[in-house]
């Protein structure tokens, strides 16, 4: 058998934005539980530690250049990740504005990478572009772990 084929390879699936919530968990598990051939990457989601990503090159005094010399060390390990998935899953919480899970979307886009937006109604409006470009708007993790099943197991 083709080892491209649908149902025999294992699918890389990025887990982009919100970081304060256990969605993640919860689509891990849902694909566990349907023994989906799939394996999750995701950027860091220690955010002291995702903040601090450039601090090794030395900490700058002003948080701008701290920020900006962060943001590209981590860039390293997400722009890596984004060009190697096979679909990702953008989550844009309610807690926080995910700017970056918005940048990650458009990177997606610009690529041809397959993503699905992950978010509650109240902010359809906000990412109406983000939603065109999706191949897919989520309300909840289950719904996403359905679309892997569709997308991944359906014969």
């Amino acid at each position: 058998m083709n080892n491209n084929t649908t149902a025999s390879r294992i699918w890389t699936i990025y887990l982009s934005g919100e970081i304060h919530t256990d969605w993640r968990d919860q689509i891990e598990q849902g694909a566990e539980a349907r023994d989906l051939p799939v394996q999750f990457v995701s950027p860091v989601t220690d955010h002291p530690a995702s903040d601090a990503a450039g601090d090794m090159l030395g900490k700058p005094d002003v948080g701008f250049w701290r920020d900006h010399q962060s943001s590209k060390i981590n860039g390293i390990r997400t722009q890596t990740l984004i060009k190697n998935c096979d679909m990702a899953v953008i989550r844009f919480g309610d807690q926080y504005k995910q700017w970056n899970a918005a940048f990650d979307a458009g990177y997606c886009a610009a690529l041809g990478r397959p993503y699905i937006t992950l978010h509650g109604d109240d902010i359809v409006h906000a990412l109406k572009e983000v939603d065109a470009s999706a191949m897919g708007w989520a309300q909840t993790p289950e719904q996403v772990v359905d679309v892997l099943e569709y997308v991944i197991a359906k014969k």
